[in-house]
């Protein structure tokens, strides 16, 4: 009956009732910041009140001083710097955070960003001759770099110089740059580890602001940048980046550059945007310009200054966008027919599916829907310079980066992490690699996680959502990775009679508990289905809450995730 297994969320009672102590809250509350490590009366100043002056000294990371020494030689002897960054929404977003700092005072820059189906990701060999054919000397690669040895070492013999900003794990050393600055290198003391890779381009440039004495809040401006490569780049909203976030959203909600302002405009979304909107409404339209275009154009958008042609780069990036859904959702479909076809298909435990005329630029989301919908790893490839080129993403419990590694003799090369990572073979090897997978997969994916989890923060009550709750919950955002938004369960619910389907499957909502009085509305995304099955007897709902104006007042609905029988002996 049910699509997920609840479980809760464990906390330390003993840390609950210290919160109570020292806070003289609601437990409820101090239940959910317990759970978010919160355990002090301190830690839950910085929790609600974060600070700009906790941010860390830039200068504690390794190879931050060389880096600033070499960019600062650049400057003073008027080298032409190429910045470079990958064509996604973090890439684009770190270009345009150094070029918007560094051109307040220099203008003797370039920028590029590798085309996704001729290069592929990271520094390439390509991006490298560019910087050489236009008389750069020094390329500040962002987002990417860090495993760039061949492209770094071609460049040095070429007389340029490079300064890397990167996120990701190194792998077979460090290249022989000027400065690597990675908080995930080994020998990095850097107390905050998972910085975007717009974020480190924000510490070069709050370390160059230091070295020169500028006052610190002449970055504000580049905050916004921040927030929406955090938010879309999935990082763990902790430490540093929730105060970035915090910030950066204030900045793009009252006084966003012209640039963001001309996205929020098309993406029909009330203010204050939260992080959801930005990982749903600006993201998108951004990484639209790198998988049907080129990713120079979200770029030239996020420097515009002028509001005309801002908003016509938005529109350019509206209509691929428009492209990029069409494509994707018949690549979805085409996806599920196959699996589906294949007459073993239910006693899989992972999804490997390639196709030559598959588009590049939306496998990863490919890979996504099909994990979404089948909950199991999935593989998505295509062909790309007589290679295969893949896209996988996991489940809970299943190790993408593991199973990868098991699989690496059959791979020109590969990357990621647990949950994502993309890799390229030669088109003979994808069904031996298909084989291996699936064996791997059966061997690690268990009765226990061969179905998806949802987390429960705490029950609750709908009399107990009011006004009060609703300012309190705030103080909570902005909600990312490891500061999730909280999952309620309700349960001994009722359909008011005036819950009704939408289109594909959705469902609107109007709910109270078979006790009580007061009705909460909301939706439930693609679970139509799931609430038909248990809407004619009592049922319970685990669920997010968002806010919502009404009539010009904040009101808190229903995310419905999931519905299940009420249950009155448990």
């Amino acid at each position: 009956m049910t699509i997920s297994h609840w479980q809760f969320v464990p906390v330390e009672p003993a840390d609950v009732q210290h919160l109570q102590e020292v806070l003289g809250t609601d437990p409820l509350f101090c239940r959910l910041l317990a759970q978010r490590g919160v355990k002090t009366l301190d830690d839950a100043r910085r929790f609600f009140r974060p600070s700009l002056d906790d941010l860390h000294n830039p200068f504690l990371m390794k190879d931050m001083d060389r880096a600033v020494e070499r960019l600062d030689k650049a400057l003073q002897d008027g080298e032409r710097i190429l910045l470079y960054g990958d064509y996604d929404v973090d890439g684009t977003t770190s270009v345009a955070t150094m070029h918007a700092f560094l051109s307040g005072f220099y203008q003797n820059l370039d920028y590029y960003l590798p085309d996704r189906d001729k290069e592929g990701y990271g520094v390439s060999l390509a991006g490298v001759e560019y910087a050489r054919e236009h008389g750069c000397s020094l390329i500040v690669a962002m987002d990417c770099g860090i495993k760039a040895h061949e492209a770094v070492s071609v460049a040095k013999s070429y007389g340029i110089d490079f300064i890397i900003c990167d996120h990701h794990l190194p792998e077979g050393g460090l290249p022989d740059a000027v400065a690597n600055l990675d908080p995930k290198r080994p020998d990095c003391d850097y107390p905050f580890k998972e910085l975007s890779g717009c974020g480190i381009a924000f510490k070069l440039a709050q370390a160059l602001a230091l070295h020169h004495n500028t006052p610190q809040d002449e970055l504000d401006g580049l905050l916004d940048l921040v927030a929406v490569s955090i938010a879309c780049d999935i990082v763990p909203m902790t430490g540093e980046n929730r105060i970035l976030a915090r910030f950066g959203l204030q900045r793009l909600n009252h006084s966003p550059r012209t640039g963001l302002w001309a996205l929020i405009s098309r993406i029909n979304r009330p203010l204050p945007l939260n992080v959801s909107d930005l990982v749903f409404g600006l993201g998108p339209l951004i990484n639209a310009a790198g998988r049907l275009g080129d990713a120079r154009d979200a770029v030239r958008l996020l420097l515009s200054t002028d509001r005309n042609s801002a908003l016509d780069y938005a529109a350019k990036l509206v209509d691929r966008n428009k492209r990029r859904r069409e494509v994707d959702y018949a690549m979805a479909d085409d996806a599920k027919r196959r699996f589906t076809e294949q007459p073993d298909w239910e006693m899989r435990k992972s999804i490997v599916l390639f196709d030559p005329d598959w588009h590049k630029g939306i496998i990863g989301i490919a890979a996504s829907r099909m994990t979404e919908t089948f909950y199991r790893p999935s593989v998505i490839l295509t062909r790309s310079n007589n290679r295969a080129v893949g896209s996988a993403r996991s489940i809970r419990g299943f190790d993408l980066y593991e199973a990868l590694q098991e699989c690496e003799d059959l791979f020109f090369s590969y990357g990621g992490h647990a949950h994502a990572a993309g890799m390229q073979m030669p088109v003979e090897n994808v069904d031996a690699f298909a084989e291996r997978f699936e064996a791997i997969a059966n061997r690690n994916i268990t009765p226990e996680n061969s179905q998806p989890v949802i987390d429960i923060c705490a029950k609750i009550r709908f009399e107990n959502i009011d006004s009060r709750f609703r300012k309190t919950l705030r103080q909570f955002e902005p909600f990312g990775p490891y500061n999730r938004n909280p999952v309620f369960w309700a349960e001994n619910l009722v359909d008011t009679g005036q819950s009704r389907p939408l289109a594909n499957n959705h469902i609107r909502l109007s709910l109270r508990h078979a006790d009580g009085q007061k009705v909460m509305t909301g939706i439930g995304f693609g679970l139509g289905d799931v609430f038909e099955r248990v809407k004619d007897r009592p049922f319970d709902v685990a669920f997010n809450l968002r806010e919502e104006q009404w009539r010009g007042e904040p009101m808190l609905t229903l995310l419905a995730k999931d519905f299940k029988p009420f249950s009155p002996e448990k």
